[in-house]
């Protein structure tokens, strides 16, 4: 065990100094090359005080955000995500000290493209460093030695997991229960019954132990769990919730007791929703009084000239837990009574010429800024439905009010990966729903930023869907 706990940190140092590495090579050679194209110096300052600031600052970032290409089961997307977080955060910290110390920038550009190199580089050098530890792990070495105390259902899939890819570095051994299980994988060896363990760990090098046996045999578990505390053997205790719960969960403490929830929501944290909510705050606040202003006067103008009625439309939405709030859009419709009920379609004839310009354009959406900025709403989330529609879509739709657990937004998840606009069949809504919830269970900053960029790209683009 000791044996892979210093390999696991060899490779953790291993990664964040090759990381170090690239950093500084990189930004050798790109500052060399941009002097050679431009002629110009792109910041102030010495080279070897650029290369110290940035090293310490990249290094800061990656400490707190962690590496996890050794983890067994790291996926190539975590891999390049959490490269991702790093440069973003690592390009945020570094600059802001150069801004507040002597140092000047002279080139954003230059910044700019560098960031984007740095991380292109890192990815690769972590992609293929994962690779090389998974041809190593597949070769035999740095595996771990596995043993199971039980063999329920979730423990047979536990050893799929392990054993279906060599890569992953497992070695079970095989598993103790009360009697050999028939419906367990045969070519999991059954090693005898629970109290026989201990004489079996004392015989041979495990490094886990996975164990499922119900809490009725605690006078048996707890010698075992003694013993691979004693003796540097991982415990683990592998609930047996498989038979009505098949999805990830997430793992909590409550006090002393432990406790799993059906998903992990980070919006549950006060930290994320401080963060969020603060960038709400000032994003819409910039907007509403810089540009919003403009918009306001000519979008009002036109829809007065071009029909009757008033310039905002205002309708009750199901919010933050299913609270009722007023959703302010611009009017782009005539005032029509099934403006409750109804939603819009592809020609809808209740739509005024320039009322289509705007929903296509988005435009109609900017007032949800002030939403925004109430609280009611935030700029990502999932988007706000019509009362009547949430009364309807809940009784037919599995999971539907999961959505309201976290703020709805101007634009979504939901909302760039195909689910906008109209909902001509319920595998639409559905398709909606379970993508609201993945933003739920996956959110971060970095995703916010992304669903904002892909927001204005879609726009630019005309997004077909909009209407």
């Amino acid at each position: 065990m000791i044996q892979v706990q210093r390999f696991n940190k060899a490779l953790k140092l291993a990664v964040i100094l090759g990381d170090l590495v690239i950093l500084n090579v990189l930004f050798i050679s790109f500052n060399s090359i941009w002097n050679e194209l431009f002629g110009e110096r792109a910041y102030s300052g010495t080279l070897p005080q650029i290369l110290t600031l940035f090293s310490v600052c990249y290094f800061a970032c990656t400490i707190s955000g962690g590496v996890i290409l050794h983890r067994r089961g790291a996926r190539a997307d975590q891999i390049v995500f959490r490269a991702l977080r790093n440069v973003f955060y690592f390009s945020l910290l570094s600059t802001s000290l150069i801004v507040l110390s002597e140092l000047e920038i002279y080139s954003n550009r230059f910044f700019v493209y560098y960031f984007i190199l740095l991380f292109l580089c890192i990815t690769f050098y972590r992609l293929l460093f994962r690779f090389c530890i998974q041809l190593y792990r597949s070769r035999g070495g740095n595996f771990r030695t596995v043993l199971y105390l039980g063999s329920t259902e979730n423990i047979a899939e536990l050893y799929h997991e392990m054993t279906s890819d060599a890569t992953t570095g497992y070695r079970v051994l095989g598993y103790f229960d009360t009697t050999p299980n028939a419906k367990f994988p045969a070519s999991c060896t059954y090693l005898g019954k629970p109290e026989q363990a201990i004489d079996y760990l004392a015989q041979h090098k495990v490094n886990q132990l996975y164990c499922c046996l119900p809490s009725a045999l605690s006078e048996q578990i707890v010698p075992v769990i003694n013993y691979c505390e004693n003796n540097l053997i991982h415990f683990y205790s592998v609930p047996n919730v498989r038979n009505y719960l098949r999805h990830r969960m997430h793992f909590e403490m409550i006090g002393s007791v432990p406790v799993l929830s059906i998903r992990k929501e980070p919006l549950g944290k006060i930290e994320n929703r401080l963060i969020k909510r603060i960038f709400d705050v000032i994003f819409s606040l910039l907007f509403l009084c810089t540009l919003f202003p403009i918009i306001f006067l000519i979008v009002g103008v036109t829809i007065k000239i071009t029909s009757s009625g008033p310039i905002f439309f205002r309708q009750k939405r199901n919010g933050l837990n299913n609270k009722e709030f007023w959703c302010y859009k611009f009017r782009s419709m005539k005032v029509n009574k099934e403006s409750d009920t109804l939603q819009a379609t592809l020609n809808d004839p209740r739509k005024t010429k320039f009322g289509d310009f705007m929903r296509r354009t988005n435009i109609d959406e900017l007032p949800q800024f002030i939403n925004v900025l109430l609280g009611d709403m935030s700029i990502v989330g999932p988007r706000p439905h019509m009362l009547k529609h949430t009364e309807e879509y809940s009784k037919i739709i599995n999971k539907y009010m999961v959505r309201h657990f976290i703020k709805p937004g101007i634009t979504g998840w939901a909302q760039v990966t195909g689910f906008r606009g109209e909902t001509r069949e319920l595998e639409d809504m559905e398709g909606r729903v379970k993508a609201d919830i993945w933003y739920m269970e996956h959110w971060s900053f970095l995703l916010d930023l992304y669903i904002m960029y892909k927001t204005v790209a879609n726009v630019l683009n005309k997004d077909k869907q909009a209407y």
